[in-house]
């Protein structure tokens, strides 16, 4: 269901389509919605006041920034500084989506002014909420206290919200080292079950063995592997690179290889080829795929000329029965 303050806005079709897939963790399906979205906006088919061009660009900035798109996301964020000044919903969006590419930068003194900047206006927490958001820059800052005071106060003002609650334990876990953070991170871990939110349960996941494998005493090896193998399965299957890199290397810790992405036969095409390969099979024209990865149609075009070649097929039918066979994920 659509937040109230969506619905309000009228921000359906395909940005509240958007907005419910990345609630989910359907980062591709969502990914999807939004260039249709920016596309029919552009055109003039989707007319959008300037909180529903906000939001859009921090939904935009959300879906980028969890497959590793960074340049896709800061491109999304320069956008949306226009709306900066405004003391209303738009303005709460773009500083929130601003806050989310500067902790991506590094940049987390400007991270947490942006979050901060958003807790003072009105309007709606359209990624995450802002307290969480300045949270994490703080962390990074080395204000832990500040941090943690943060993270609780999310967690008690989410009341029936398991999401919000979700991601206050998530950070009070991450902000708060006094504490036993794998128990708080265990009852982050039964909210988050309330949702259908698979993208932040991984996250959490993968949180959770990161401990565990530092206090190989309290916690078993076998657990954490476990969580990880979860992990690993989703963002491999969603594209989430940031999230399977990090997996990836708590695997290799653990003393664990890490599954392979593809088949042997896609093993031989660039990550490139790869990424061409997998939006085609998906179904999305070469154009949409020329937006979505910023490349011209003639690029996308040479790419799949290669993989084609590569693969001993002669069309996209072809490559999206390779696909669907379980050669990649």
């Amino acid at each position: 269901m659509l937040p109230a303050a969506l619905a309000k806005a009228r921000l359906d079709g395909p940005l509240g389509d958007a907005w419910l897939a990345l609630r989910s963790g359907r980062i591709r399906l969502a990914n999807s919605h939004l260039l249709l979205a920016t596309r029919l906006h552009d055109d003039g088919g989707l007319p959008l006041d300037p909180t529903g061009a906000a939001v859009l660009g921090a939904l935009v900035v959300d879906g980028r920034l969890a497959v590793g798109d960074i340049g896709g996301a800061e491109r999304a964020a320069d956008a949306l500084t226009a709306h900066t000044g405004r003391a209303d919903a738009a303005g709460t969006a773009a500083h929130l989506a601003l806050g989310e590419v500067a902790s991506a930068l590094g940049d987390h003194t400007r991270a947490e002014q942006h979050f901060s900047t958003a807790g003072t206006l009105p309007g709606l927490d359209i990624v995450r909420p802002w307290r969480t958001g300045a949270a994490l820059a703080l962390v990074w800052a080395g204000r832990r206290r500040e941090a943690a005071a943060l993270a609780r106060e999310q967690v008690a003002i989410s009341g029936s919200d398991p999401y919000g609650r979700a991601v206050g334990l998530r950070t009070l876990a991450i902000a708060d080292t006094a504490h036993d953070r794998v128990t708080v991170l265990r009852r982050a871990r039964d909210v988050v079950a309330l949702t259908s939110d698979r993208r932040l349960a991984a996250q959490i996941d993968t949180d959770m063995a990161g401990l565990m494998l530092l206090d190989p005493v309290r916690h078993t090896r076998a657990e954490a592997v476990g969580l990880l193998r979860g992990a690993e399965q989703y963002a491999g299957a969603e594209g989430l690179w940031p999230l399977h890199s990090r997996v990836v290397r708590l695997l290799e810790r653990a003393g664990e290889r890490a599954h392979p992405l593809e088949g042997e036969t896609l093993a031989t095409l660039t990550a490139a080829e790869r990424r061409v390969a997998r939006l085609a099979a998906e179904g999305l024209t070469n154009r949409q795929i020329a937006d979505q990865l910023s490349l011209t149609i003639k690029g996308v075009e040479w790419h799949l000329s290669r993989v084609y070649r590569k693969l001993g097929i002669g069309s996209r039918s072809a490559l999206t029965g390779l696909l669907s066979n379980g050669l990649a994920s």
